[in-house]
């Protein structure tokens, strides 16, 4: 029983180390990180390992990897998302476009393993 939760510990401190491993943020996107983390994931992240995302996943791709086209999806919105301009400032909606710029596509994939 020690063994298992002494290696199941190292597993999950091995998962998260080497996502946030992989990009050394700096400062502006670090504060882009804490903000994405705090008000996009609700609709940008898997709630659970089976869970679907209401909006779609966020990275360096998103919008053809323009900065500035999302800055403005930030401020202004689009069809299924609200605008953030009244939320935050011109300094944060760049913070989270920093942040976004740096995360590789592909990290809220899921590969569970077969039944």
């Amino acid at each position: 029983m020690k063994v298992g939760v002494t290696a199941m510990a190292l597993l999950l401190a091995g998962l998260h180390g080497a996502a946030a491993a992989d990009v050394e943020l700096n400062q502006t996107q670090m504060l882009g990180r804490r903000l994405v983390d705090q008000h996009c994931g609700v609709c940008h992240t898997r709630p659970t390992l089976v869970s679907g995302m209401y909006g779609p996943e966020l990275s360096r791709e998103t919008a053809g990897g323009n900065q500035e086209i999302v800055r403005g999806i930030v401020a202004d919105g689009t069809p299924r998302m609200p605008g953030f301009k009244y939320m935050f400032n011109a300094g944060e909606i760049a913070a989270i476009a920093a942040y976004l710029a740096v995360l590789p596509p592909g990290h809220q994939v899921v590969n569970l393993p077969p039944k």
